[in-house]
């Protein structure tokens, strides 16, 4: 019997627990938010808002108005300065430095005790556990787990609180047992320096027995690429004959598979998405046929749901998980135990069935393109983009886009700029077959483009090798968890990228 079966079994009666997600999601749900209503009670927050005579989700979202980070944020400056009691019970000593965007200003996400151990540590547990019913002839713990995370950020620590990226706090706060089932050592882990990091970890694992990989599928490439440029082997199981799974997620999956597939020969190499941000773990792939993930109900988060056309009105109306409808995009609310209450997550999901709830990941409330009605989301662009790719044989490493409002012969346009891995057999058909796929994902923008009387045929510019990262690099922002905006109606984020296209 190998590791992993006799840890199986305890893996096992978890993911009978995860079944009832299927058939008790409300009750579940009603537990959780008077659990959290419960231990919130007695704080400052609790109080304004009346905690104490809440009885059921309408008294909660009559109490408590939406809210997003600036309507928290004086509260949590309060918490960092070491005060108790204020969002939630007790004190809080860490905050994630939330890398969700690429704004020069930073959000600090309460992390607490309660969060850590009943949200994102919660999370890694439920990951396996899914993972090995789906794979019940796993090794998994026959090796090592690579685990590429972020790293603390001392600049914004005070004498009662501890700033870094939640991959970083959670390396941290592990029980020490788990240090030794994982690599880099902590020590190369929590490196700032990503060209660092990634030196000394593909240096010191190469000859690891390496079983599983967890990160974000962006970084976690540039780590295995660099690996086989100085080993000199030409796919990461010639290093890691024994690994079998890629936990990933921060950014959608889908233009980097193929690449995945050249870097890791395996036919039996499965990949697992998971959702799991600075403010909490939320999602787990359950069916390796289905891209829609299991949502995660019985950890300490409560969800709530804006309709995606509503979020622009004055006072939009949230809905709970029981009153969502298949099919229907949302912007996601959280009410967690680490203080966040009715929390815009500033995230888009959109739901794939009902038993249970699984739901896919669109796109960011902030992250679209509406210039001209045409309602452009991140999903819509994967699918175009992959289909392009289909079409051309290429392979997008990065991109991004935004619209051209008026250019000096008064046309209207959205301008693509995207960094090839694989470049097309032909950018301009490329071009087309996007625009073409687009306007066949989305109603909205083929109206646009009818007769080319609002927007004219989209434009692709080719991007330079390594022009992403050196524009994150230029921001600081290079490795950990932050990522490059898809989408924008401003042209803020893509002027800055063309004039480094050079």
């Amino acid at each position: 019997m190998n590791e992993t079966s006799l840890l199986n079994n305890i893996f096992k009666l978890r993911a009978k627990k995860i079944d009832r997600f299927a058939t008790e999601a409300e009750a579940i749900q009603h537990r959780v938010l008077m659990d959290l209503v419960q231990k919130a009670a007695d704080t400052e927050w609790g109080s304004k808002h009346k905690y104490a005579d809440i009885r059921g989700y309408e008294d909660f979202a009559s109490n408590v108005a939406v809210q997003d980070y600036e309507s928290l944020k004086g509260y949590i400056e309060r918490m960092r300065q070491g005060e108790s009691d204020v969002l939630w019970r007790g004190s809080c000593r860490w905050y994630a430095k939330s890398s969700g965007t690429t704004n020069d200003k930073s959000k600090f996400i309460p992390v607490t005790s309660d969060g850590l151990k009943n949200i994102h540590y919660a999370g890694g547990r439920d990951v396996v556990s899914l993972y090995l019913r789906l794979n019940p002839n796993s090794r998994i713990f026959s090796g090592r787990a690579l685990i590429l995370g972020g790293s603390h950020a001392p600049n914004y620590n005070l004498p009662n609180s501890l700033v870094g990226d939640l991959s970083a706090i959670l390396i941290e706060n592990i029980m020490p047992l788990a240090n030794m089932v994982r690599v880099p050592s902590k020590k190369i882990a929590l490196l700032s320096d990503f060209e660092e990091k990634m030196e000394r970890i593909a240096r010191t694992t190469c000859h690891s027995n390496v079983t599983n990989i967890s990160g974000v599928p962006s970084w976690m490439m540039a780590v295995l690429k660099h690996m086989l440029d100085i080993t000199g082997k030409k796919s990461v199981d010639e290093l890691w004959p024994n690994l079998e799974v890629f936990f990933h997620g921060g950014v959608a999956f889908t233009p980097y598979r193929e690449q995945y597939k050249q870097l890791i020969r395996k036919s039996d190499m499965h990949y697992q998405e998971t959702y799991n941000a600075s403010e909490g773990f939320f999602g787990i792939q359950n069916d390796f046929a289905d891209p829609a993930m299991l949502l995660m109900l019985d950890y300490g988060v409560f969800y709530e749901f804006i309709p995606f056309e509503e979020l622009e009105s004055p006072n939009p109306k949230a809905v709970p998980l029981w009153d969502v409808e298949v099919g229907r995009n949302y912007a996601m609310l959280i009410s967690t135990s680490c203080g966040l209450w009715r929390y815009m997550l500033g995230d888009t999901v959109r739901f794939t069935s009902k038993n249970p709830y699984k739901f896919v990941i669109t796109g960011r409330t902030k992250h679209f393109i509406n210039a001209f009605g045409e309602e452009l989301i991140v999903d819509n662009a994967v699918q175009g983009l992959a289909k392009a790719c289909e079409a051309t044989g290429a392979q997008v490493a990065e991109y991004t886009a935004a619209p051209v409002y008026m250019d000096s012969d008064a046309r209207c346009r959205h301008q693509w700029l995207i960094e090839f891995s694989k470049r097309p057999d032909s950018l301009e058909r490329f071009a087309e077959v996007l625009d073409n796929s687009l306007q066949q994902i989305n109603s909205d923008y083929e109206a646009k483009r009818y007769k080319d009387i609002t927007l004219q045929a989209l434009e692709v510019v080719e991007a330079r090798d390594n022009l992403f990262n050196d524009w994150l690099k230029a921001k600081g922002k290079l490795g950990g968890q932050h990522k490059v905006p898809r989408l924008s109606n401003s042209r803020e984020y893509i002027n800055e990228m063309l004039a480094m296209n050079k």
